[in-house]
């Protein structure tokens, strides 16, 4: 079962892009267009976070909000606003009654993603799908065999792949480059270590912006860090 996520928002540009990115990112979303319906969804499907448009038809995202929070069925579901940058007081506002988090727009997917999960890992809704490694924005799929960035499938070779799943499953640990060697490419003895270098840069350039993740101990090897 993967995490759901009801996402409430009247405009469908918007709406579809926070979809298809929380999508590709391994959440199973739940979409409304209005207040009354975000409500009744929310109350109905349980979702494990609500990211809500302050501006709705038919209801505010704050009285949606002030309704949630105010029925002990629905106070736990985390919910974070999306507001105009003019929205100052209502941010505020929303932030009293209960709301986890806000984000303005126009905003990044890849900011969206970070929140959404930092909300639900500071809440303590744990990852439901044994399948999925995650950092920051990367979500390595080790059923399907592939990656997205902040929501982008992106192509790994079969060896970049099981090297950045060998340094996820082992975040935190340093690993020697010998190491690398052995369970990656299984090579029992240390030949040229320039391949594990070769191959740290290229997972880099795919990564793009979430590559900072992967840290470089001198004199020694590679790490996903904390």
């Amino acid at each position: 079962m993967k995490q759901k996520i009801l996402v409430a928002d009247d405009e469908p540009d918007v709406l579809n892009l926070i979809a298809s990115n929380l999508s590709y990112a391994g959440f199973d979303i739940l979409k409304a267009e209005d207040g009354p319906s975000a409500l009744s969804t929310a109350r109905a499907r349980s979702p494990h976070l609500l990211v809500l448009d302050l501006m709705l038809p038919g209801m505010s995202g704050l009285d949606v909000c002030r309704t949630l929070k105010a029925d002990p069925r629905t106070a736990s579901i985390p919910i974070i606003m999306l507001t105009a940058k003019v929205e100052e007081v209502d941010r505020i506002v929303g932030l009293e009654l209960g709301a986890d988090d806000y984000i303005t727009k126009p905003f990044s997917p890849r900011e969206l993603i970070l929140r959404v999960r930092n909300v639900l890992k500071r809440i303590g809704v744990p990852d439901e799908n044994p399948n999925c490694l995650t950092v920051g924005g990367i979500v390595l799929d080790r059923a399907r065999l592939q990656v997205t960035v902040c929501g982008k499938l992106i192509d790994f070779t079969a060896t970049e792949l099981n090297l950045l799943k060998v340094l996820i499953e082992r975040r935190g640990l340093v690993q020697s480059r010998s190491t690398l060697l052995n369970d990656v490419w299984g090579y029992e003895s240390v030949i040229d270590t320039r391949t594990v270098d070769t191959h740290i840069r290229r997972l880099r350039e795919k990564l793009g912006a979430d590559s900072d993740c992967i840290q470089t101990v001198r004199g020694f090897g590679y790490r996903i860090k904390e």
